[in-house]
């Protein structure tokens, strides 16, 4: 915002009073500072005039002041700009489509410094090194904002907020799953002046693009994307290749489907667009592809990536691609690729944000393709498909228009190159037979079923394997091959166990494993793939809130947490933070845990700020890293 005062018949002004106090109270900016003035887009002010020579007189005298606002962000609702202004803390999705977890979050964009730390990382952009004098002009553009903070979140091209790092060792810095907030982070690359901070992933990428563009008043929402695309070349296709046990192999062309992927959405209205393209845009800060040679995304029109509109700016062929690409199954034996399966509905699935003024999650997958399988989502699919050819693209046309088949999690089935799917001679699905809980053994079931009117006899080659969130596949640890004979319609179960003491030493920190099946017929060259994607399940912190929480006033609270493991873990250290409710994060040693063990720590605080605030607890040890809880507390004023 600028602001010009012209002053005519000789007035002299000596001090402005901006009224710092009573304007933020209005612009619901004190929690931010009541030392400057600090307003938001749309809203009126008041300021106080003093000046030396004499008196303002109405008759004579003329004062115009002018202020330059843009006001490209506003929301009309508000208790969305309750949440997506103003909230700061919530969830973010993790796990996979099967199992969703909440992961609670301190944005914090409030807290102390914070916005003086975002000015600064906008200062330190490489826009603003290059060319200052253009880059302050530009800041009251959200598209250009936006993009300049999607790019300066990762340090891949910059001495951005925080290095990225997605294979296993993070001994030199912290775990991405360690992480309950932003404030932690932001305020260590503040203090190692702007060095970045190790590590994040994606969904803290996100979480911490979130605090910034909320603190610099730009409605954001953090976004899970479930079975989320990777397409490297552009064609909408992620292939996936396996060998002759059902192991997924490393990409040739890198191209993945992420068990989730975590983005923003900023709503902002796009005048460089087409009218009804504004409204929420996608930005995402992790470092995967570059656009306009920098690593950024964004902002995508998420209208437009639902409409197959993916020439619009900016990067919305790759956001497409991430919701809605088609994924292809190849099996690779002998030196030769034999395509298996072409799923059209395998990717984007269960698009998740938190509801707005409350904890439950919300599913918006439809704000960004139309339903899988009808008519609709296909056209919108060719359209982009269509668009794409021009820029050199190989042409990939769509399998089919039907479903990929009922068969398990993703389905499988035999398909020639671009034939349509066939009948299927045989179900397969893999089953969990209780929940998998890190530290327990996997039970599950391998389900089959004949549906043909001849006898079937199969081979069913089973695996597990350890997988990184970004699809990225580990070590084999576990294989079987059962050998199975089906009369016609019949139905058979086969009970498998995987051992805690055969999966423990191969476990990601994602504590993620991939078991899958590769089902052939005697005497027949059909082939069959399923697979399941598990996510170990740890046991939460609990967080008893002991009195009343008041402004000013000591309050008490109880954190009681447990071992999981039937073996003693060391190294551990319980961190508890809360934007209003703590100064900076508490950190307590904790030692030994014997196995099985519970046990409790009394926390004391003072509550410095009121209203609905939230406790963030996160356990970490030598053997998991991220035992997490949460508290929702209701702080009353102080007198």
């Amino acid at each position: 915002m600028t602001l010009v005062f012209c002053l005519f018949t000789g007035l002299e002004m000596i001090v402005s009073d901006f009224q710092c106090y009573q304007n933020n109270v209005q612009h619901h900016t004190e929690e931010i500072s009541f030392q400057r003035l600090i307003v938001r887009r749309g809203q009126n002010f008041s300021i106080i005039l003093y000046f030396k020579n004499r008196g303002f007189m109405l008759d004579m005298d003329k004062i115009i002041f002018i202020t330059e606002t843009a006001d490209e962000v506003y929301l009309e609702s508000e208790p969305q700009r309750q949440e997506y202004v103003m909230n700061d803390h919530g969830f973010i999705y993790q796990g996979n489509k099967n199992w969703i977890r909440p992961c609670p979050w301190n944005y914090g964009q409030f807290e102390e410094n914070i916005i003086n730390i975002c000015l600064k990382l906008l200062d330190k952009s490489l826009n603003s090194q290059v060319d200052p004098a253009m880059d302050c002009a530009l800041r009251g553009s959200s598209v250009y904002i936006s993009r300049v903070v999607s790019a300066m979140i990762n340090s891949n091209d910059d001495n951005g907020v925080l290095n990225g790092k997605w294979s296993e060792g993070f001994d030199d810095g912290t775990s991405p799953s360690e992480w309950n907030g932003s404030v932690a982070i932001l305020k260590k690359w503040y203090a190692t002046g702007g060095q970045p901070v190790k590590y994040g992933q994606c969904w803290v990428f996100a979480a911490v693009m979130c605090t910034v563009m909320r603190c610099l008043g730009i409605p954001t929402r953090v976004i899970t994307n479930f079975d989320s695309g990777h397409d490297t070349d552009g064609n909408l296709i992620i292939d996936e290749y396996f060998d002759n046990t059902g192991r997924i192999l490393e990409n040739k062309k890198k191209d993945t489907v992420w068990n989730f992927h975590v983005w923003n959405e900023c709503w902002m209205s796009r005048k460089d667009l087409p009218p009804g393209y504004g409204g929420w845009q996608l930005l995402d800060a992790t470092p995967q592809e570059t656009s306009n040679g920098v690593y950024c995304c964004g902002p995508a029109s998420v209208r437009a990536i639902k409409e197959g509109e993916v020439e619009l700016k900016y990067d919305t062929a790759f956001a497409f691609s991430m919701v809605n690409a088609d994924c292809v199954s190849w099996l690779v034996y002998g030196g030769k690729e034999q395509k298996l399966h072409r799923y059209t509905n395998s990717v984007g699935n269960f698009i998740s944000t938190k509801s707005i003024q409350s904890d439950d999650r919300d599913d918006i997958t439809e704000n960004y393709k139309y339903q899988e399988g009808s008519p609709m989502e296909r056209e919108r699919y060719m359209k982009a498909l269509q668009k794409l050819q021009p820029r050199g693209y190989p042409e990939h046309p769509r399998a089919s228009s039907q479903p990929a088949g009922p068969l398990s999690t993703r389905g499988g089935g035999p398909l020639g190159h671009n034939s349509p799917t066939p009948p299927q001679a045989v179900s397969l699905k893999l089953k969990l037979t209780q929940p998998a809980y890190l530290g327990l053994d996997i039970n599950f079931v391998l389900q089959t079923f004949n549906l043909a009117p001849q006898f079937k006899a199969l081979k069913v080659n089973l695996s597990a394997q350890s997988m990184l969130h970004d699809g990225s596949p580990l070590n084999v640890f576990w294989q079987d091959t059962a050998f199975i004979t089906l009369m016609p319609s019949e139905a058979k179960t086969l009970p498998c166990i995987i051992p805690y003491s055969q999966y423990s030493e191969f476990l990601s920190p994602d504590k993620q494993i991939r078991i899958s099946a590769l089902g052939e017929e005697k005497n027949s060259s059909e082939r069959f793939l399923i697979d399941k994607i598990i996510t170990l399940e740890l046991p939460s912190i609990v967080i008893n809130v002991l009195g009343e929480a008041i402004v000013g006033q000591l309050l008490t609270m109880q954190v009681i947490f447990q071992n999981p493991l039937w073996e003693e873990v060391g190294d551990c250290v319980l961190t508890v933070e809360g934007s209003g409710l703590f100064k900076k994060q508490y950190k307590i040693i904790i030692g030994i845990l014997k196995p099985q063990s519970k046990a409790s720590v009394t926390i004391k605080t003072v509550p410095f700020k009121s209203g609905q605030r939230q406790i963030q607890a996160n356990l970490k040890s030598d053997r998991f890293k991220d035992i997490k809880g949460y508290r929702n507390v209701n702080v009353s004023p102080g007198l």
